[in-house]
């Protein structure tokens, strides 16, 4: 019987935030209505927003990263790094509505990677959702949610019932990242639509990894360091170009030969750098 109310009590809270957030529809609140609306079924602390359009950089919509780290974090993210980020790679691959987990899309090797110490270890960052909604072909708004260490790890019930919910969702955000006043593109930092259009594709930012040291760095060892860099192992570059595990780690050598580097640290301030 105490069981029962507390879930009766659980499933009210959950739908007092959904109601919050059908009328916080066309207003500023609408984002933090939904976060609560999502936090009902998942409890969460960090929040970042973006839309995604095609190989456009992306458009800050929210986020409540401390403002000691948002040079380092968001503004970098925002600047190109997010090519890196393996929930970037997954929109790519496989565009539309989706309830995903960092495990199920990162490379094997990715929590050793510069960007994952770069970004999720100086964020506190234990656990990661992504929320895919998409808002027309190609243009999809990105959730990441994530819990800070000391929190459990999000548990496969809870993801089950965001699943679940997730067409509630989009029907939120479409609505209300599609009313007309609201079509242009967020600015950064603050949250609010500019009036100008969609800016043009990026051709030095979308084309980053592939031109990365191009000065110096056979197409080879070009790959090998754009893979490097988005945290797979020798052994799953070995198997994703075709080449042999000792191979991989010549072109290893001979890249950071090449670029005077010693460590994928430097390796990835180098990739950074090509950003600015």
């Amino acid at each position: 019987m105490v069981f029962a109310h507390a879930q009766d009590g659980r499933q009210d809270h959950e739908e007092q935030a959904l109601a919050r957030a059908v009328l916080a529809i066309g207003s500023s609140e609408f984002v933090t209505a939904t976060l609560d609306y999502l936090r009902a079924t998942a409890p969460f602390y960090g929040a970042f927003l973006v839309i995604l359009d095609g190989r456009r950089p992306p458009l800050h919509v929210y986020d409540n990263v401390r403002l000691e780290k948002r040079a380092e974090v968001v503004d970098r993210y925002l600047d190109g790094a997010y090519l890196l980020d393996p929930f970037y790679a997954r929109y790519l691959e496989r565009p539309g509505h989706a309830v995903l987990r960092l495990p199920e899309v990162m490379p094997d090797r990715f929590q050793h990677s510069e960007y994952f110490k770069r970004y999720y270890a100086a964020t506190n960052l234990v656990d990661e959702i992504a929320l895919f909604v998409e808002l027309a072909p190609a243009r999809t708004l990105f959730y990441s949610l994530g819990r800070r260490h000391g929190e459990r790890r999000f548990r496969q019930r809870e993801i089950d019932s965001l699943r679940r919910k997730l067409p509630v969702v989009v029907a939120l955000n479409q609505r209300h990242f599609g009313l007309a006043h609201l079509r242009a593109p967020y600015a950064r930092d603050r949250g609010v639509p500019q009036q100008q259009g969609a800016p043009e594709e990026s051709k030095s930012v979308s084309e980053a990894l592939a031109a990365f040291g191009a000065e110096a760095l056979s197409s080879r060892e070009q790959e090998v360091a754009g893979l490097i860099l988005k945290g797979h192992s020798s052994e799953a570059i070995a198997r994703l170009i075709g080449i042999s595990r000792g191979t991989v780690k010549i072109h290893r050598r001979n890249l950071y030969r090449k670029l005077r580097i010693s460590s994928q640290s430097e390796l990835f301030a180098r990739f950074l750098q090509g950003l600015e």
